[in-house]
Formats: C-alpha cells, sequence, structure tokens
C-alpha cells in the first residue's frame, strides 16, 4: 500500500512537490502526522525516521511553468504519478488525500483528510513538505528580495509587498491571481506566516 500527498498547492511561486511512501504492514511510526500539524523541527526529524523505515519512497516535481501551463490540480496529479513512479515497487493500493488519479494499474482510495487518517498519506505529506521547503530555501539564496526561506512562496503579507515592490521572478505562478495582481483583496491572498 503506498500513500500519496502532496505541499505546495496554494503557494504563489514555487514548485509543486508529491511524495509515495510505503511501509511495511503495521509500522507505526511515533509523531507521524499531516505535515501541517507539525512543526518545521518535527518535520525534519520525521523526515529522516520514515527514510529509514520505509520499504520505498519516490518523490515527484512538477515547476511553476507546468503549474502555469496545466493549471495546479493537474500539476499535482502529474507530480503524484512521477513519485508513484519513482517507487522501487508497484503498489497493489494507492492512498491519497482525496486526488482522484485515473489510469493507475491498482486500485485507489481518495480520503477525506487523508494525511490525517492514513499513516502512509501522513508519512508521504511529511516527506513532500521537507523537500519542498529545501527547494525553496535554495530559490531564497537565488532570490532573496523576496523571502522564500521564510514563507516558502506562500501569499504572506510580506511576499506580497516583495511582489508588489518587485514584480515577479521566474519562479512565481503567473496563472495565480496572487501574482498577476497581488494588491488585489489583500485578505483573500495573505496568510501569518506561522501557518507556512
Amino acid at each position: 500500500m503506498a500513500g500519496v500527498d502532496e505541499a505546495g498547492r496554494g503557494p504563489l511561486a514555487g514548485p509543486v512537490v508529491a511524495a509515495a511512501v510505503i511501509l511495511e504492514a503495521g509500522t507505526r511510526i511515533k509523531g507521524v502526522d499531516d505535515s501541517k500539524r507539525l512543526t518545521p523541527e518535527q518535520r525534519k526529524e520525521l523526515d529522516g525516521v520514515i527514510r529509514t523505515r520505509a520499504v520505498s519512497i519516490g518523490v515527484g516535481i512538477m515547476d511553476s511553468r507546468t503549474i502555469d501551463r496545466v493549471n495546479i490540480l493537474e500539476a499535482t496529479r502529474r507530480a503524484m504519478r512521477l513519485a508513484l513512479g519513482a517507487l522501487g515497487q508497484e503498489p497493489e493500493l494507492v492512498l491519497t488525500d482525496f486526488v482522484f488519479l485515473d489510469g493507475l494499474p491498482c486500485p485507489q482510495r481518495n480520503l477525506v483528510d487523508g494525511d490525517q487518517r492514513s499513516a502512509t498519506v501522513a508519512a508521504a505529506s511529511i516527506i513532500a513538505k521537507v523537500a519542498r521547503d529545501g527547494i525553496m530555501k535554495e530559490a531564497d539564496r537565488e532570490y532573496p528580495q523576496y523571502g522564500f526561506g521564510q514563507h516558502k512562496g506562500y501569499a504572506t503579507p510580506e511576499h506580497r509587498a516583495a511582489l508588489m515592490a518587485h514584480g515577479p521572478c521566474p519562479l512565481h505562478r503567473r496563472s495565480f491571481a496572487g501574482v498577476s495582481q497581488p494588491d488585489l483583496f489583500p485578505e483573500l491572498f495573505s496568510i501569518p506566516v506561522n501557518e507556512v
């Protein structure tokens, strides 16, 4: 059984990253939960534990240009298929956090709040989030004026202010309203930095 989840559907910049994780039946890893409910330190520690104990892990990445070309949902599905394809073995069942993937060679279950109901989906959410955060920290070195290391591309007030001051960089998703019109309806496009 493979759990699949993504990180980065909502940000204004950067890739969407998906992970697929296969755990041995009955494996319990203390602390594994939906990545959004964990601190960055907890995610980093659990990422190492999951990588040690998983039967197989696959990661798939779709960049901002692909997101703009095919839309975020389709880019998410493509990243998930890449993650499944990167596994060392073919799963007999795929569990997702409520994203349907057509054309899979095995059955799938699309769980509402899958990252809270399935240990493998939660593990995948952690792997995806840690991988994406690493990408955005690297992006921060290339484009320091945007503060990607802090907000990871999400629509925080600081990010929106940087967008208004500097305009978008190549990592920004130009099809997203918060990028094309960063001063439009600020309450719709801003989230507190502690929720990133």
